[in-house]
């Protein structure tokens, strides 16, 4: 038996247990040796009866004194009781639906069971524990591991057991320096007592272990993808120190500091030899859309076209409008591209693309369609970068040679976070808003009452003239889910209010884009909708944010509804309707209430919810972690960083022995998601 041997091999793991395992990423020994459990039992402490306290895990041995049927019903079948003793007292073991245990348990048998138990009636009872006979029993630091339908933790435990004497053959992934620099347990040590933990002390030690190992393939594969952006040398680059500060100086605005020193760092990045790869992350508001329109400026100036992609269309039109505005002035012609556009108008674009007159292109996803060429690419803008897949961002890029990348985000991402998100990336941050936009007024309500003052204070603001934006979480009603849903929302509203519209994920984007540019015309006073106007249009007409069952969203995504509103000049207000008065609810609403710092409440909201729920790990190309949290273990994190570029530095392409296995994991973890020069 070793540690590249199938899965299959193992006794009892037949096709369909094989496709279970597979299920689960586990298809070698290997594989389940790194299937780590992620919360533990402790059972060492083996109680009597007599012990057993309401609410508190135990484990105890006992007697059957009593097994028998006591009735039947439709949603709990037939139910089985059993009295269990010992020398200090009995208590009272319940199965719903479990009648055939009753054919292999018998009186006078000694059984270990473990559970909670409850008083019922005045009298200790565990309903459903977890038992085996006495000589079978489980004890001591049990793992319990994730799991899929078809395999159970027994299973997964005897399974981890078979294998055990493989453990301390897994080769190490680091070089022996940068185990005894940062005083690392054996590999083979640390799978054992991540597995089978004698005690805290050892559990702790090896989750040290096997967490810096994660983070050390992490960072490398980062490390490693930032490096090579960094070595394209012969890329556009532009020089015209100063251009961008030709036209600053003509904006009707002055610049905020924030939005000076990102431009400054755009603008080192196009003059410099390596191309730039760079992320620019700001709040809704915080002026992003200027900084991307400066850097197209100098593009322009140097001989570069520039094309920015958006998500939506009315996105992109609404982003052309003022390129075409802005740069129009100084005689920089500004295209436009959708999928929805008119063969002529499209052939007329395309000409304009690929004999350079275009200078600048605007548009959706249609702008990676093999029939788009341009003449001399210099410069590629995404906005709201997460809403493309990996491939598109790659299509877009391939349409210059090494053009400079510019991703835009109003998504915050944790300021500790960022760094490991985007490490292939370098990152400026806007973290500041232009003067006069007024903070949005926030307040929570929980019940029908409330909610009725809600609706009454929009109808004010309707009537002088304002817009709403009222957000639910689900399109139709739902049985299994106690919320509001736009459709229901959109009927009650239209009964008090003329001028109402649904939009929701559902429909065609046409459709959408329609209703889209009706609200930014004024056509519509109120807008019912799902969070597909998250990353929307700009109306600053729009002052009231209200969003239906608040608790269902995360703080991110409502700090990203309540950017919506707040785009004008008048005072505008989000009103958070939860259907939950829990403590966890009223905790994020006072979050909400009291900031409106993206940063800050995306910082709260990784405390939360941990930051596997906050991204999806793999739309931010960041591979998923075992036993690593980026949270609690950001001190481990920031150690394996170091230890990565230092490596990376000595051996660039990792091709020295002793790094040669630390390589093979990062190319399995990253796969195709990242270009590593490895």
């Amino acid at each position: 038996m070793n540690l590249q041997d199938s899965i299959s091999t193992l006794k009892g793991i037949g096709p369909k247990k094989a496709e279970a395992f597979a299920r689960l990423g586990i298809s070698t020994l290997e594989d389940l040796a790194f299937t780590f459990p992620r919360l533990y039992e402790d059972r060492r402490n083996v109680i009597s009866i007599s012990e057993l306290k309401e609410d508190e895990n135990a484990v105890f041995t006992g007697t059957v004194d009593i097994i028998k049927p006591v009735g039947y019903s439709r949603r709990s079948g037939k139910v089985l009781k059993m009295l269990i003793s010992d020398d200090t007292g009995s208590v009272e073991v319940v199965f719903f639906n479990a009648y055939y245990l009753s054919k292999s348990i018998h009186i006078g048998d000694r059984l270990t069971f473990f559970g909670k138990p409850q008083m019922n009636r005045g009298r200790m009872q565990l309903v459903h524990p977890e038992f085996s006979r006495e000589s079978e029993a489980q004890t001591g630091i049990l793992p319990i591991y994730p799991l899929t339908k078809g395999i159970s933790q027994r299973e997964m435990r005897k399974l981890q057991q078979t294998i055990r004497t493989v453990y301390a053959d897994a080769e190490s992934i680091l070089n022996p320096e940068t185990e005894k620099r940062n005083n690392l347990c054996d590999i083979g040590y640390a799978i054992e007592n991540v597995h089978f933990p004698e005690d805290g002390t050892k559990l702790r030690e090896a989750k040290y272990r096997l967490v810096f190992d994660e983070f050390m393939v992490l960072q490398t594969g980062l490390q490693a993808a930032k490096a090579d952006q960094g070595s394209m040398t012969e890329g556009a680059r532009f020089n015209n120190p100063g251009a961008e500060q030709e036209y600053i100086d003509s904006l009707p605005y002055s610049l905020t500091s924030a939005q000076e020193r990102c431009v400054k760092e755009i603008a080192k990045d196009l003059e410099s030899a390596k191309r730039m790869n760079r992320l620019v992350q700001g709040d809704v508001g915080s002026g992003k859309t200027a900084v991307a329109e400066i850097a197209m400026y100098k593009a322009a100036k140097c001989g570069f076209q520039s094309v920015m992609m958006a998500p939506t269309e009315i996105l992109a039109h609404q982003h052309f409008e003022g390129f075409r505005d802005g740069l129009g002035k100084h005689g920089i012609k500004v295209g436009f591209l959708t999928g929805s556009m008119k063969a002529a108008k499209k052939r007329e674009v395309l000409s304009g693309l690929k004999d350079g007159s275009i200078q600048v292109l605007v548009g959706t996803h249609a702008v990676i369609q093999p029939d788009v060429e341009f003449k001399k690419l210099g410069l590629v803008i995404t906005d709201e970068q997460h809403r493309f897949g990996v491939n598109q961002r790659i299509l877009l890029k391939e349409k210059g040679e090494n053009p400079n990348i510019l991703v835009m985000t109003a998504t915050p991402i944790p300021r500790t976070l960022a760094v490991v998100i985007y490490g292939d990336m370098d990152v400026s941050v806007i973290d500041e808003m232009p003067p006069g936009r007024l903070p949005v007024h926030t307040r929570c309500a929980v019940d029908e009452k409330a909610r009725g003052k809600v609706y009454d204070f929009a109808e004010r603001q309707i009537s002088q003239v304002k817009q709403v934006y009222v957000v639910t979480p689900l399109i139709d009603e739902s049985e299994a889910m106690d919320a509001r849903s736009a459709q229901e929302v959109y009927d009650q509203l239209s009964e008090r209010f003329e001028r109402v519209a649904l939009i929701h994920s559902a429909m065609k984007q046409s459709e959408k884009d329609e209703i889209m540019a009706d609200f930014s015309d004024g056509k519509i006073d109120i807008l019912v909708a799902t969070v597909v106007i998250e990353v929307g249009i700009n109306v600053p007409n729009a002052t009231v944010m209200i969003i239906e069952n608040a608790e269902r969203f995360g703080l991110a995504q409502l700090h990203q509804l309540r950017g919506r509103v707040g785009r004008g000049s008048s005072q505008s207000y989000c009103f958070l309707i939860q259907g939950s008065d829990s403590e966890l609810a009223r905790k994020r609403g006072e979050i909400m209430e009291k900031s409106n710092d993206g940063f800050f409440i995306a910082e709260e909201d990784m405390k939360i919810r941990g930051p596997g729920e906050i991204f999806g790990t793999r739309q931010h190309g960041l591979p998923d972690m075992k036993l690593a949290d980026m949270v609690r273990h950001i001190d481990v994190l920031n150690t394996a960083r170091d230890e990565a570029k230092a490596i990376l530095a000595d051996d660039p392409g990792l091709l020295k022995p002793e790094n040669s296995k630390l390589k093979n994991r990062v190319k399995k973890l990253f796969g195709d998601d990242f270009s590593l020069n490895l």
